[in-house]
């Protein structure tokens, strides 16, 4: 068996609640085991048979939308990718000091050279980017709600759907999932 985080989008924003227990039922009748939800805000953690994430994405994907009515991005990492992600310092450690916010954006598939030119032309004295491997880290330098950049917005740059997380969210789950 495999651990894997599910990173999902749309999950209890934008007018669409699911409760935490719901959303790990429909987990367990995929035929996962150890399913657990972590905050409500649509991070799931669970174990399963195969080592195909991207089927995995697609099967979740599929069984969220007949059971919710809506479509729901769903980003897979195994538990060795996350532990890389969660330990990934994008930034010199002097900014993400001083910065309001550090916030990871996950993505289906790397993006090409020519999508991540068009995040870094983002940059803006608020907001700086960096992009490694299939994540997205977006550095604010002040209150997210002074800054222009939303999901949308990156969204629209990359061409791509993206879920965001906080790094206080995936820093807490690193402790509680990685093994140390």
């Amino acid at each position: 068996m495999t651990r894997y985080f599910a990173f999902l989008r749309a999950i209890n924003v934008g007018g669409h609640t699911v409760k935490m227990d719901v959303l790990r039922q429909l987990f367990e009748s995929l035929g996962f085991s150890n399913v657990e939800t972590f905050i409500a805000s649509g991070n799931v953690i669970f174990e399963a048979k195969t080592a195909d994430g991207k089927s995995l994405e697609k099967k979740i994907e599929k069984a969220l939308k007949e059971a919710l009515g809506y479509e729901v991005s769903t980003f897979i990492r195994t538990d060795a990718e996350f532990t890389a992600i969660a330990a990934y310092k994008p930034f010199p450690q002097s900014l993400l000091d001083s910065a309001a916010a550090l916030n990871i954006g996950f993505l289906a598939d790397t993006p090409e050279a020519v999508t991540k030119q068009k995040l870094i032309s983002l940059k803006t004295d608020i907001d700086d980017f960096h992009i490694h491997g299939r994540e997205l880290y977006w550095l604010c330098r002040k209150k997210q709600s002074e800054s222009k950049i939303s999901n949308v917005v990156l969204e629209k740059a990359l061409g791509l759907k993206t879920t965001l997380r906080g790094i206080n969210t995936i820093n807490k789950m690193a402790e509680k999932y990685i093994a140390k």
